[in-house]
C-alpha cells in the first residue's frame, strides 16, 4: 500500500521552525516547493530587523530598508559560509545535501527573526534582537543537522557558530560602511 502525506501548512511549519521541531525541517528540507516559502521567512524577518530598529532612532524609510538590507545580506553570507563549512570542511560520512535543500532549511531557521519587529517598542530593542538571535542560532542548528545528515549536533553547533560568528562581523562591517549613524 502506498501512502502519500499531506505538506504541513505554510502557518504550521512556521510554527514548527519557531519550536525547533525536526520533522518540520526535514519536510521543508525534503519539499522543493517550499523554497520561495522559505524565501518568504528570509524576506519578512529581514524587513522586522529594520522596523525593529526604530527602537535605535532609526525612524525613517532610508534606515528601515538599509537595516533590512543589511540583514538580508548578513542572512545570505551566513547561508553560504555555513553551507561551505558544513559540506566542504566538516561534513560527516552521511552528508549529502545540495544547496536548496540547505537554503529551505536554513530559510526557515529565519522564523524568530521575525519577532525583531518588537525591537520597535521602546526599551525592547536590545532583548528583541539579543533574544532572536540567539533563537536564530538555535533554529539553524537544528536546521544544519537535518539538512547535512549529521548525527552530531556538537558537529551543526560548531558549523553554525562559526559562520555566525563570520557573518556578525561581516554584518557589522557592512552596518558600519553603510548604516545610518547613531547619535
Amino acid at each position: 500500500m502506498v501512502t502519500t502525506t499531506v505538506p504541513t501548512s505554510f502557518p504550521m511549519r512556521l510554527i514548527g521552525a519557531l519550536a525547533l521541531d525536526p520533522p518540520i525541517y526535514e519536510e521543508v528540507e525534503a519539499d522543493a516547493g517550499a523554497t520561495a516559502q522559505a524565501f518568504l521567512v528570509v524576506l519578512l524577518s529581514s524587513l522586522s530587523a529594520g522596523i525593529g530598529a526604530f527602537g535605535w532612532g532609526n525612524a525613517s524609510l532610508r534606515g528601515i530598508l538599509t537595516i533590512s538590507a543589511i540583514s538580508l545580506v548578513s542572512w545570505a553570507t551566513w547561508a553560504l559560509i555555513t553551507f561551505q563549512i558544513g559540506t566542504k570542511l566538516m561534513p560527516e560520512a552521511e552528508t549529502r545535501a545540495d544547496v536548496g535543500e540547505l537554503l529551505r532549511t536554513i530559510g526557515f531557521s529565519a522564523a524568530p527573526g521575525m519577532l525583531r519587529i518588537f525591537g520597535a517598542v521602546p526599551g525592547a530593542t536590545i532583548p528583541a534582537f539579543a533574544i532572536t538571535a540567539i533563537w536564530m542560532l538555535a533554529a539553524m542548528v537544528v536546521a544544519v543537522r537535518q539538512a547535512l545528515d549529521y548525527k552530531s549536533t556538537a558537529r551543526a553547533v560548531a558549523v553554525c557558530g562559526l559562520g555566525w560568528a563570520l557573518a556578525i562581523a561581516i554584518a557589522a562591517l557592512l552596518g558600519l560602511a553603510f548604516g545610518p549613524t547613531v547619535s
